[in-house]
């Protein structure tokens, strides 16, 4: 049996990756092109990916495909209804993200209300060293504590992120989804919109999501107010954040995602690199060392599942 994985820079390199306990025949790559994955997979029983699309014109000719093993959670890089109509098994990972993800969202929260960014660069400007005292106060500072939490998305990630934020004495509310009516424990979109200090997004992105804050959006939030991204690029129209910040709509933003990844270099989120009130990380939230071990173990587990005719974590279309 041939497993191919796909893409296996996406996992770090001291990731420990073990091998699955019955007979195979292993083949990995570093990254793939869309147009290397039939020549490499022509004989694959098994693919492993993480962010290589997999659409319906490639699944059709890979006669051999049992399972495809997504090595993350999301699998929109996935054709699942292809993979369903040709009895393709398709595992992804759950439940291994949420504590570094909440540890990444509350750490943004703290470097923008701390307006740390700002005060680094400041420092490098040489502002510290001119100034006539032994601090300043170019940039203003508050505490998180007795803030308002929004969270958009209450599955694992937004509960956990909850659970931390509430250990600060912030009060959390969680959002119903947009232009739905809300349920026990959630607050209408809008309302949770006007009424945050910081919004923390942690919703999958699809049709209902995409550009789920806009323009409209960022109008409705609090100038003093901080919006968190660590979901998925695309959520957040990212041209309205550049006209957000630059126009000081709201008071900062933090985003771990893009809508394309890597970003082009003329994209509005590299754009606004420049402003000391926008921090961006390279999707690195989920990515603690314990967190990424967790998620190679449940891989090859939920490939030893589908062998033994157990699969697990299946994803199907809707």
């Amino acid at each position: 049996m041939k497993i191919v994985f796909l893409d296996r820079l996406t996992l770090a390199s001291h990731i420990k990756l073990a091998r699955p306990s019955f007979e195979h025949n292993w083949q990995e790559f570093p990254s793939t092109m869309p147009s290397q994955v039939l020549e490499r997979c022509q004989d694959a029983s098994i693919i492993i990916v993480n962010k290589v699309p997999l659409d319906k014109a490639v699944l059709t000719q890979l006669p051999q495909l049992k399972m495809i093993a997504v090595a993350a959670t999301g699998t929109n890089n996935v054709d699942l209804a292809a993979a369903t109509e040709l009895g393709i098994v398709v595992s992804n990972i759950r439940n291994y993200a949420a504590q570094s993800i909440a540890e990444h969202s509350l750490a943004l929260m703290f470097n923008l209300r701390r307006n740390l960014l700002a005060y680094h660069q400041a420092i490098q400007q040489g502002r510290w060293q001119q100034a006539k005292q032994f601090c300043f106060f170019d940039f203003p500072i508050d505490n998180l504590a007795k803030q308002t939490l929004a969270i958009i998305g209450g599955g694992n990630l937004g509960q956990a992120t909850a659970q931390l934020a509430s250990k600060i004495g912030m009060n959390v509310l969680f959002s119903e989804h947009k232009g739905q009516t809300p349920r026990s424990g959630k607050i209408a979109f809008e309302e949770a919109i006007r009424s945050a200090d910081v919004i923390s997004i942690h919703c999958p992105l699809n049709s209902q999501t995409k550009d789920l804050i806009a323009e409209k959006e960022f109008a409705m939030m609090k100038k003093t107010a901080l919006l968190i991204n660590t979901a998925r690029g695309g959520i957040v129209n990212e041209q309205a954040l550049l006209h957000a910040l630059q126009n000081k709509q709201i008071a900062g933003a933090a985003s771990d995602v893009s809508e394309c990844e890597p970003p082009a270099e003329d994209s509005p989120l590299m754009q606004a690199l420049s402003l000391n009130n926008l921090i961006v990380t390279p999707h690195v939230g989920w990515a603690s060392s314990q967190n990424m071990q967790v998620l190679a173990d449940q891989l090859i587990e939920n490939i030893e599942a589908f062998i033994t005719g157990e699969p697990r974590h299946q994803v199907s279309a809707n």
